[in-house]
């Protein structure tokens, strides 16, 4: 009973930071955020929402810098200020931007992003629980042996989740009639963007795709949509 203690307090840890991650996400998020009004990016959406059968698409802006969009767990999609300012200032188009409110859709659609907040509460109790137990075989480097393992499970997780959004934001943005080449216009700006901070960092340590292998995916599935008949 007692070499399954750390098992069990992982589990019970996992539980409550769950929890309280989702609490603290929802009431962050309804306390900085305002519904997205702007008419080029209402038509995009709309056309996506009819492409997917749906009344309506519901963005909102997150009243924080970085750019960045997320889909909450709740199944709410966000673009942040500094995202929107990008397009505002013509930095990003209207299409690039509807880019990224297909692809958090992707999130929301299968699952990702309930998911990571159950895997980031599960990966928070795994590196504790591998920490409790390496400390007591190899005391001194067991916790920095644990949260290696814990980022590097967390990274490849994260990198297969982004591959099957794009994937899913290819197919609703060529439906919708946006097409993809907004897609990868969108990935090399933002390569532009963040390479000197990340473009030395080995690719299955950082938590996104290369952005040349983002845009070969989507060209992969271009050539195989291409490849079947049109029966219309």
């Amino acid at each position: 009973m007692l070499k399954l203690t750390p098992i069990l307090l992982a589990i019970l840890y996992a539980l409550a930071m769950y929890r309280f991650s989702a609490w603290r996400t929802a009431r962050e998020l309804d306390a900085r955020s305002t519904e997205l009004a702007d008419p080029i990016l209402k038509h995009h959406c709309d056309e996506m929402a009819k492409a997917l059968d749906l009344p309506r698409i519901r963005v909102h802006v997150y009243e924080i810098d970085p750019v960045n969009g997320l889909a909450a767990p709740d199944g709410r999609i966000f673009i942040t200020r500094g995202f929107f300012r990008k397009y505002q200032n013509g930095e990003v188009s209207g299409e690039e931007l509807s880019s990224v409110i297909a692809h958090e859709l992707g999130h929301v659609a299968l699952g990702h992003s309930r998911r990571r907040m159950i895997d980031f509460s599960g990966q928070n109790a795994l590196r504790t629980a591998l920490a409790m137990i390496l400390s007591r075989i190899i005391p001194g480097v067991g916790v920095w042996i644990a949260n290696i393992l814990t980022t590097l499970l967390a990274a490849r997780l994260s990198r297969s989740d982004e591959y099957e959004a794009d994937a899913y934001a290819a197919a609703l943005l060529t439906k919708a009639g946006i097409g993809t080449g907004p897609q990868k216009s969108l990935f090399e700006k933002l390569e532009a963007l963040t390479q000197s901070r990340s473009g030395a960092m080995p690719a299955w340590l950082m938590s996104h795709p290369k952005t040349p292998e983002r845009i070969r995916a989507i060209e992969v599935l271009e050539e195989k949509w291409a490849a079947v008949p049109d029966r219309s």
